[in-house]
């Protein structure tokens, strides 16, 4: 895996509110100017800037053979990107949203996720896909899926998404940089959240690395909230109120799904004994069921209940009007974290006199 090239803080360079679309552009713009070999094709990327002016301005910078507009066919887009990497080239495919990825299956998983081994590790994908995904904007049907399920579940595929303006500049690097293919999962409702940042000299942040390291956001003791990318502001907000209630609750930022950091996840709740895993994807068949699995195999002794999930619901997609129902939100997150006290009560031998 290659190495992301970052700039060090400039001397005298202030930091000021920036949001994580303009981490992701600037991040993209870093790339293309140190690499020649980078190049960012997709939809609308070019004149218009992308539907969430990620890719603003890098057509005027870099040219329409940098920053390519394609037709509105995502098959054509994936397998044209494969035929690049494999010439040398490092393309950045933008997906306009996520339910618009689907024609691409074919090509990523025939060809995207299997060339590396295809070829007994001669020839690699240096590809990375931009996926907005998740939802939190109010859209419509096909531009609000959580869809991280179906490239989790492709071996051969890197799988990252960010939660902090930081994280979107610095695992943006790293991605472009992979030599592996990797799906960069990008939060729609975080496009527009702000944090303080020195775009002209980002500084470095903890890299992702090759066993794809999650990062403890906030520290606690009495559970782990285990989660990722657009949930991760939702259960720090749920952490916050749960102090009310007697809980310091943990909150681990995932930042990678594959490869997936037991090592971090595991000591947290190894130290807390309790653990929710919070998404926005469906629960049946979801990543919720996958961490659970890994976090019961390796703290099964520590472990003062079960793991609870809370995902959305199993259905598709809901209009507009009800996705502030069907989106894990607070009230939700400490409903469970309630129920581990339960669960522990229920389970702890000591609560009825040891019977």
């Amino acid at each position: 895996m290659g190495t992301a090239v970052q700039s060090g803080r400039r001397a005298g360079a202030q930091a000021k509110p920036a949001t994580m679309a303009q981490a992701i552009n600037r991040a993209l713009r870093d790339a293309m100017a140190e690499d020649p070999s980078v190049h960012v094709l997709g939809e609308d990327v070019g004149q218009l800037g992308g539907v969430f002016r990620v890719t603003d301005g890098l057509t005027t910078e870099f040219g329409e053979d940098r920053c390519t507009d394609t037709p509105l066919a995502e098959a054509g887009i994936l397998g044209t990107a494969v035929g690049m990497a494999m010439y040398g080239l490092r393309p950045v495919v933008e997906m306009q949203f996520d339910a618009f990825a689907y024609p691409a299956f074919e090509q990523l998983i025939s060809h995207v996720a299997r060339m590396r081994n295809r070829t007994r590790g001669a020839m690699p994908l240096p590809l990375t896909i931009r996926v907005p995904y998740g939802g939190g904007i109010g859209g419509v049907e096909h531009h609000c899926d959580s869809s991280e399920a179906y490239y989790i579940a492709t071996p051969g595929l890197r799988v990252y998404t960010p939660a902090t303006v930081a994280d979107a500049y610095g695992m943006l690097r790293e991605a472009i940089a992979c030599d592996d293919p990797v799906v960069f999962l990008e939060p729609k409702r975080l496009y527009w959240s702000k944090a303080d940042f020195v775009l002209d000299a980002p500084a470095p942040v903890e890299p992702v690395g090759p066993t794809g390291r999650a990062v403890v956001r906030r520290p606690g003791t009495s559970a782990t909230l285990i989660t990722y990318g657009p949930s991760v502001p939702v259960c720090l907000e749920a952490a916050e109120a749960a102090r009310a209630e007697g809980w310091e609750l943990e909150v681990v930022d995932l930042r990678s799904l594959v490869p997936f950091d037991d090592e971090t996840v595991a000591a947290s709740v190894r130290r807390t004994g309790r653990a929710v895993v919070v998404h926005e994807a469906t629960g049946f068949g979801g990543p919720g069921g996958e961490i659970a699995a890994r976090v019961t195999e390796r703290c099964f002794h520590y472990l003062q209940a079960p793991v609870l999930r809370v995902a959305g619901f199993d259905i598709p997609y809901p209009p507009p009007m009800l996705e502030k129902h069907h989106l894990p939100g607070v009230d939700r997150i400490l409903d469970a974290v309630d129920r581990l006290q339960w669960e522990s009560e229920f389970t702890d031998p000591s609560a009825d006199g040891g019977k």
